[in-house]
């Protein structure tokens, strides 16, 4: 099934519809004054900013979403407006369903405690409490008696990796372990929608890989729908289920981390992954050769090089029989078929849950390593 067409299959969580913002004395006449052909310029001198434009997105049920992009670019505000911290000058953002606009100050306060939770860069912590506490304390805003919210809280804690630390105040933690207790903050209140906002921009390399790994086994484990922020591509394509790029206020493209390596829209969205570490972002499934059974072409034009489809077949059966070839899974990197390919004649194999998919192109291989131009 075709990415697109598992996408549509799966229920929308988050929408936004032709969302722009304008920060300003007067958003409203400023905007109309920009859909009348005033330029970026004459916007400026008027004293407003235009920090989103004509924003449409549907975010999925249970996907990692990454927002990326440079500073500047709409990130931060564009995430803010999913709990509407922030007010859109124009536009829907819809949550479930629940047009956020129209709901009341009590209304919305409540979606914040049951629907939406958030995690902040600064990490947003509350120093005169413990972690006990401070994991508690979205819970203890929803009314929980106190045994049952530090109850639910422990699982969390236990969960997130700082059993024996529940007692410690923040003061007490490093970086990566605060960020944990506000990730398990989010997590204890069981909304079904996690906001990150550049969570581990402020970690060293090491910390940010660890939380990295937490993130995903506890998006696994969970099957929250998280909406990341980051600056960092290969944070965003190691993390996303999708990507979606933002330059100066503007959506420029959203898919897959694959298809955003292999298919960029425009030369912006090229520049933000040409120094992407192809070998380790690009799976093997991607190298993947056309099965004899698959091919569709004319008989005289299915060929690999110099090879039949006969002798594919052949191959391909060899390869799922023969212990002395190498079968590796199809979500695996690049890199990891490059030292066999180099050294040896045999043939690479690809599976997935023990089912053989077919083999490795070497030159599919080369082109994709290569990149466009």
């Amino acid at each position: 099934m075709e990415p697109a067409t598992r996408d549509a299959l799966r229920l929308s969580i988050l929408e936004i519809r032709s969302l722009t913002t304008v920060f300003g004395p007067n958003p409203a006449r400023a905007l109309r004054s920009l859909r009348s052909g005033a330029s970026d310029e004459q916007i400026a001198a008027s004293g407003h900013v235009i920090a989103l434009r004509d924003i449409n997105l549907r975010i999925c049920e249970g996907e990692i979403f990454v927002l990326m992009g440079p500073s500047g670019s709409g990130k931060s505000t564009l995430v803010r407006h999913c709990n509407r911290l922030i007010a859109q000058t124009d536009g829907q953002v819809l949550v479930q369903g629940l047009d956020l606009a129209t709901q009341s100050p009590s209304a919305l306060r409540a979606l914040r405690r049951t629907q939406i939770s958030m995690v902040f860069q600064a990490f947003g912590l509350l120093p005169h409490r413990t972690v006990l506490d401070n994991v508690a304390f979205g819970l203890e805003l929803q009314g929980l008696a106190v045994r049952e919210r530090r109850a639910r809280a422990m699982t969390i804690i236990e969960q997130v990796g700082l059993e024996g630390w529940e007692l410690r105040m923040p003061a007490e933690l490093s970086g990566g372990m605060r960020q944990r207790v506000g990730l398990a903050r989010a997590l204890c209140v069981e909304t079904p929608i996690v906001l990150m906002d550049e969570p581990f921009a402020a970690l060293d390399p090491v910390i940010r890989e660890l939380l990295q790994n937490d993130l995903l086994e506890l998006q696994r484990r969970f099957g929250k729908t998280f909406v990341f922020i980051t600056h960092d591509v290969d944070e965003a394509i190691r993390l996303g289920s999708r990507i979606g790029i933002l330059d100066k206020g503007r959506l420029l493209q959203v898919g897959t981390p694959l298809e955003i390596i292999l298919n960029p829209v425009s030369p912006t969205v090229a520049g933000f992954v040409r120094h992407v570490n192809r070998s380790r972002a690009i799976p093997l499934s991607a190298a993947l050769e056309p099965r004899a059974g698959d091919d569709r072409r004319p008989p005289s034009e299915r060929s690999v090089g110099n090879r039949s489809v006969e002798e594919r077949s052949v191959e391909e059966r060899s390869v799922e029989e023969r212990s002395e070839d190498l079968l590796l899974d199809a979500r695996q990197p690049l890199e990891d078929v490059l030292p066999h390919l180099l050294v040896s004649t045999n043939r690479v194999g690809i599976q997935q849950d023990g089912q053989f998919l077919g083999l490795v192109s070497r030159q599919r291989v080369s082109e994709l390593l290569r990149g466009p131009g």
